[in-house]
């Protein structure tokens, strides 16, 4: 009797609702929330990701900030919704203390902000204090999750720095991230096929541009079967990454968590029998829609999934990788294109029966980890990883980058559309001074090498990436002291 209906999804809520607790204690309640009043605190941050100010605005007249990972293709600005990741981390600041709030639940979670300073003008403000009158100020924080329990630590600085150290106590710092990869990145969706790998390569010889690495997207693989390659496109891998290698570059490639089901393809086939699959609520295999197609999700809450899937990372079961052969785990938030907005139905089941919803903005992060072990163990755990992930929750820094957070960064040029050379230029300029630095572009766009812009905007992005490769010492240094002192690298 607790269902309900979105568009032509049905969530069965088998444990009721706020209001089925009511009536069925023995179930509890399936959401919760609490409130937060702050006392002297004007400005409140965080609770990443969303494309909006760095200061938190009100929310009254607004919907509250949403964390709810999610495949957003083409996200608004200056908006409270959704987007990859999620971090329920509020810091609270003012002249005279820092202070954090730090509400741990991987489910569907919102934050209400109301201030009762919020509409007045400075002028306003500043009379007020001449007269000696009016009301402390106060910002109140009211966070509301769908499952899970109460389970929140209070981060009482009192500097900035304090905050993040005790952050940093509860989820563990940035990973130290290999030197190689504070360098320049080179990626789209999709480089073509060897040849367009090895003209890509060449181009920023002759045109004497430093760089790091190339990134292939999901076209690189045989019919989107991730650890795999595209035989006509990438007939010989290891000659390609040889080739690289011989220049000290590497490579990054794909490895998204939606498996196509297909009875010849061998990591559907072991995940199968290993009944490694997320579940839906009638106990079958979850399937749903992404790039290859009809596609079943593995359940990395499971510890013995996310064991195998490390183990795929093997030289000897990773056919065609080498040493210098990098991963990006994208679509992870996880990514449904037939789901209820774009993801897993909040009913499915995970290992241990716990369900979507309770673990929702953590699936990503368990992605992440067993990418990253998997890269430690094939080295025999002598090199550190460089894994790019899309979606995150609090922790995700512990193995590796990740799109926010410490790794501060956007996609340089812009994923859609094409920019005028002049913004092209300012953004790689931008781009040299934030934690990581790559290109990526969509598919439809034109190609925009940085040589492909003119001599003289060639000449200036030239300079930008030679300012970017001068600093590498320092940035090292930099991240160094967030991985020791949890000190933000921006």
């Amino acid at each position: 009797m607790w269902e309900e209906t979105f568009k032509t999804h049905t969530d069965s809520k088998p444990n009721g609702n706020s209001l089925a607790s009511l009536c069925k204690p023995s179930t509890g309640p399936s959401s919760l929330g609490l409130d937060f009043s702050l006392p002297g605190f004007e400005h409140v941050y965080g609770i990443p990701e969303h494309a909006d100010n760095l200061r938190l605005r009100t929310t009254e007249s607004t919907d509250p900030y949403r964390l709810y990972n999610l495949d957003v293709f083409q996200y608004e600005l200056y908006n409270t919704m959704a987007l990859y990741g999620a971090v329920p981390l509020l810091l609270a600041h003012n002249i005279h203390r820092t202070l954090g709030i730090f509400w741990l639940n991987a489910a569907e979670t919102w934050v209400d902000i109301s201030s009762n300073t919020a509409g007045k003008t400075l002028f306003g403000k500043m009379l007020q204090y001449m007269q000696g009158g009016g009301e402390t100020p106060q910002t109140d924080v009211h966070w509301m999750s769908e499952s899970g329990i109460i389970d929140v630590f209070l981060l009482l600085g009192p500097s900035p720095s304090d905050v993040f150290k005790q952050y940093a106590s509860l989820t563990g710092t940035q990973a130290l991230p290999p030197y190689f990869s504070l360098g320049y990145h080179q990626c789209r969706w999709n480089y073509n096929d060897e040849e367009d790998v090895r003209n890509v390569d060449a181009g920023f010889d002759e045109h004497d541009l430093p760089y790091d690495f190339i990134w292939l997207d999901i076209e690189h693989a045989d019919g989107k079967r991730y650890f795999t390659w595209d035989a006509n496109k990438f007939p010989t891998p290891k000659n390609m990454l040889t080739g690289l290698k011989e220049k000290r570059r590497k490579m990054v490639a794909i490895v998204d968590p939606h498996i196509k089901i297909d009875s010849g393809y061998r990591i559907h086939s072991e995940i199968r029998s290993r009944n490694f699959y997320v579940k839906t609520k009638d106990a079958s295999d979850y399937e749903g829609w992404c790039w290859p197609g009809s596609a079943a999700y593995p359940d990395f809450t499971n510890p013995d999934m996310r064991a195998w899937w490390s183990s795929m990372f093997s030289y000897d079961q990773y056919e065609g990788s080498m040493d210098n052969l990098f991963v990006w785990n994208d679509m992870n938030e996880p990514s449904v294109f037939n789901g209820p907005e774009v993801t897993m139905h909040k009913d499915a089941v995970h290992w241990g029966e716990w369900e979507h919803r309770d673990v929702h903005n953590i699936y990503g992060l368990y992605v992440h980890r067993a990418t990253a072990e998997g890269l430690i163990h094939r080295s025999g755990g002598k090199e550190r990883p460089f894994v790019l992930t899309r979606a995150f929750f609090a922790g995700s820094q512990r193995y590796g980058k990740t799109v926010q957070k410490m790794y501060t960064e956007t996609d340089v040029g812009g994923f859609f559309k094409s920019p005028e050379p002049e913004l092209l230029l300012r953004w790689y300029q931008a781009g040299a001074y934030q934690p990581f630095f790559r290109a990526h572009a969509h598919l439809d766009t034109p190609r925009r090498e940085p040589w492909l812009h003119g001599e003289t905007n060639t000449d200036l992005i030239r300079t930008a990436l030679r300012e970017r490769y001068a600093l590498l010492p320092y940035w090292y240094t930099l991240f160094y002291n967030a991985h020791r002192d949890a000190e933000p690298v921006m």
